[in-house]
């Protein structure tokens, strides 16, 4: 990466603002899903034992810029505190004199500040409210990959506003991703699911441009078999897309790999009748919900050829079991492989995890809009934002 690293950030007695992803699930008070806490550690930790004096923020859920009970960061705040070892005080406020009052006050451990979406300022990157953001604190270091592609207070006015750089997990996830990218061990087979072509357009192109297979599930596989001339029943079909899935499949040729089979059924809800057909007998009425056994069988022939694999997106409506043994299969590939491998974010990390696979992976992304963006070749604000390294 190229960007400034907090390893070359002067740290002792310097306060510093670290904007962390801390927007994980909470239920009944208690956080259901600490991954995103435990990620953002070893910058915390780093910045520590370096004698700095640490201010943590992050937004929660979608609160509309005002307080909201149900969305306060009081319950991460007691994770954190279990699994850094060290106090966290919490505070009420991301702004105002009582964070400069904490910050003086601070012995040990970290300060949490409130959630920065309740704030009106926070979406809007309004400077009046990036300023008093920055106001208390000497140094800035973005870890919130996850919230990279958003250009808001905390992850671009602040860091116009103070010395900034990446930490550790930021560092990370854009060296794997630029892996992927601008220098894959070959073969590198890359695998696409989700339900629309229009979501993920400008990732198969570029992907196309640098994979030596795509290998495409999900219900977007069944706008390119439309394409192709086929019929398939009831599934889910963009029309406004089939021009461009005809053009990229005439680009591609065979380094595009749709399904064979497919698993079918009338309704898609748990119990529902299933079939598994070929993908040309796909029945009128019927809509394919998952890829079936003898295409997980051909992409996990291309997946154990790879040396390096990029993963987004569902083979199928994995929520459901019937309809989740594609994605399955193709979890378990990936892991058997030993290619370098990526799974960027969202629903395919979920299954990664349901299958308790996640040690068999080489690095599994926090941030899935921003891992995308970032592949389709867009600028993520909360990266471009900070400086060169060795840029004064």
């Amino acid at each position: 990466m190229d960007k400034r690293s907090v390893r070359d950030l002067e740290l002792r007695g310097k306060k510093v603002l670290v904007r962390v992803d801390f927007n994980v699930p909470v239920k009944d008070g208690e956080v259901t899903d600490d991954t995103r806490i435990r990620r953002a550690l070893p910058t915390i930790r780093y910045l520590l034992q370096r004698g700095a004096r640490v201010a943590l923020i992050s937004h929660l859920g979608r609160p509309k810029g005002e307080p909201d009970p149900r969305y306060r960061m009081d319950p991460v705040a007691r994770r954190l505190e279990e699994l850094l070892g060290e106090p966290v005080r919490k505070l009420d406020a991301a702004t105002g004199p009582e964070v400069g009052r904490a910050l003086e006050e601070l012995e040990r451990g970290v300060i949490l500040l409130e959630n920065s979406r309740f704030y009106p300022g926070e979406t809007k990157n309004d400077p009046a409210f990036a300023a008093e953001l920055a106001g208390p604190f000497d140094l800035y270091v973005n870890d919130a990959f996850g919230a990279a592609h958003r250009a808001h207070a905390t992850t671009v006015g602040v860091a116009e506003r103070l010395p900034a750089a990446a930490g550790f997990l930021l560092e990370q996830e854009l060296d794997y991703l630029d892996g992927v990218l601008r220098s894959p061990e070959r073969p590198f087979v890359a695998i696409l699911g989700g339900a629309k072509v229009s979501d993920k357009l400008g990732v198969i192109e570029s992907l196309l441009g640098v994979a030596d297979r795509l290998l495409v599930g999900g219900a977007m596989c069944f706008t390119f078999l439309k394409a192709r001339g086929l019929g398939v029943g009831a599934s889910l079909v963009e029309d406004d897309y089939l021009g461009e899935a005809r053009r990229l499949m005439e680009e591609a040729a065979d380094r595009l790999v749709l399904p064979v089979d497919v698993v079918v059924a009338e309704r898609m809800e748990e119990g529902a009748r299933t079939r598994t057909v070929p993908v040309e007998e796909i029945p009128e009425g019927w809509m394919g919900l998952d890829i079936g056994p003898r295409t997980v069988e051909l992409f996990r022939r291309h997946i154990l050829q790879a040396r390096t694999i990029f993963w987004n997106g569902p083979m199928g409506v994995f929520e459901i079991d019937a309809f989740a043994r594609g994605t399955e299969g193709v979890a378990r590939a990936v892991a058997e492989s030993g290619a370098t491998s990526v799974v960027g974010g969202g629903d395919s990390v979920a299954a990664v995890r349901k299958l308790g696979l996640e040690d068999r992976m080489s690095h599994i992304s926090t941030g899935g809009g921003a891992s995308l963006e970032y592949v389709e070749g867009r600028e993520l604000p909360g990266v471009a934002v900070l400086p060169e390294k060795g840029e004064v």
